[in-house]
């Protein structure tokens, strides 16, 4: 009963304990991605693609990525997105999928399937939404040394 009073009362007081508060760190970056939202039609007139330019407010590097989505309706007043690529099938056994490639000045858009798409009624090549969303991002570099790293982080290391 006596070791059980004592681990309980040691417990308490080294919970309770707190150490002097660290030196306040640098302000953080705030990096938030870009979106923007294009409508375009995706037909026989384009052959089924389209190639849109990347506003020329946003700054796209070669390391960014690019996610696209395509809208899809809306729900209880919440609009319904779909990540690109996406594949739908119809009744008749064909595929068709909405995709994209890009480079950091424009994206092509485009439908692909395996049947001819010219049969596809307007509510899937008229009027198409897509929302691009730019995460920015750096290239790793996996040959940096420590002393490197901790340059082009701007870490200080202390030698506790």
């Amino acid at each position: 009963m006596k070791y059980l009073l004592t681990l309980i009362l040691s417990i308490t007081l080294f919970a309770s304990c707190e150490g002097p508060e660290g030196p306040a760190g640098r302000p953080g970056i705030n990096i938030l991605g870009q979106v923007f939202e294009v409508n375009i039609n995706l037909n026989t007139a384009n052959n089924f693609e389209q190639v849109v330019t990347i506003p020329s407010d946003i700054e796209v590097y070669e390391s960014d990525a690019l996610i696209v989505y395509r809208y899809e309706g809306s729900f209880n007043g919440a609009d319904i997105w779909t990540p690109l690529p996406a594949t739908y099938f119809d009744s008749f056994g064909g595929t068709f999928l909405y995709t994209f490639n890009h480079t950091y000045y424009d994206l092509k858009f485009f439908l692909d399937g395996n049947f001819n798409l010219s049969v596809l009624t307007p509510n899937w090549t008229q009027n198409q939404v897509f929302r691009v969303v730019l995460v920015p991002a750096e290239f790793a570099n996996a040959d940096l040394s420590f002393e490197e790293l901790q340059n082009v982080l701007e870490l200080e290391f202390t030698g506790r």
